[in-house]
């Protein structure tokens, strides 16, 4: 099934939600958990120091890819090329290594249907596959290799559990980004609160950190889900 974007898409209806950026804590810590994500943004990130600094720039491209008529894969190409090395294992990486490339979006596409069906409301089955199938339109417009990429929405929900179980892992490639993760001081995620970004954690990633939500916590991200939704 293909999937064209424009103003009636699911997509372009929540990517640039603000909401969305709420969310953004469960798809970096998963990033930083993938010691090939967490290697390419040490050594060549300028603001790894301030991981959410460097996120607002680089989320912010990636949505803005979704809603634009310029052809971006030049841009892509040349912004990622240079960024590659060895991580900690003494293993060979390259940011444009379709498998890296493809689960660094696909954290966001899983936070962004965990996002809607969390704040917003729950989507139907086939409201899922819309999403799901938009968000790979998005993808095309990246240039990489489409190989890793499930074509379903039931796919990447293997595909995405597999990813997590077998590519992550706890270590020092992701410990100078732990406080980070965890308690926000720049950006969107700033403002929601630590318990609730403990709630929102995927159970991968709650596994390998050692940070398991307590019912206060999970309290903490239903009223702030709350809040957001009035104010939004």
């Amino acid at each position: 099934m293909a999937a064209e974007l424009g103003p009636d898409t699911l997509l372009w209806r929540y990517l640039r939600d603000r909401r969305y950026l709420f969310v953004l804590p469960r798809a970096v810590c998963l990033q930083l958990l993938h010691p090939t994500i967490a290697a390419g943004i040490t050594e060549h990130a300028l603001l790894r120091e301030r991981i959410w600094l460097h996120k607002k720039r680089t989320v912010t491209q990636a949505v803005n890819i979704a809603y634009t008529d310029t052809d971006m894969r030049p841009h892509i190409r040349f912004a990622h090329e240079h960024v590659k090395g060895r991580d900690r294992a003494g293993n060979n990486y390259h940011a444009l290594n379709p498998d890296v490339f493809h689960f660094q979006h696909a954290t966001y596409v899983e936070s962004l249907v965990m996002m809607v069906n969390t704040f917003i409301r729950k989507l139907s089955d086939d409201e899922h596959e819309q999403l799901y199938q938009e968000c790979c339109a998005w993808y095309r417009r990246y240039g990489i290799s489409t190989r890793p990429m499930p074509s379903s929405w039931a796919e990447f929900g293997t595909y995405f559990e597999d990813q997590c179980r077998t590519q992550l892992s706890a270590g020092p490639h992701f410990e100078p980004f732990r406080e980070q993760m965890f308690a926000p001081t720049d950006w969107w995620p700033r403002v929601v609160p630590h318990r609730a970004i403990r709630a929102m954690q995927h159970e991968r990633a709650a596994e390998l950190t050692g940070v398991t939500a307590s019912a206060r916590d999970r309290r903490s991200l239903r009223y702030f889900t709350l809040a957001a939704r009035l104010l939004s």
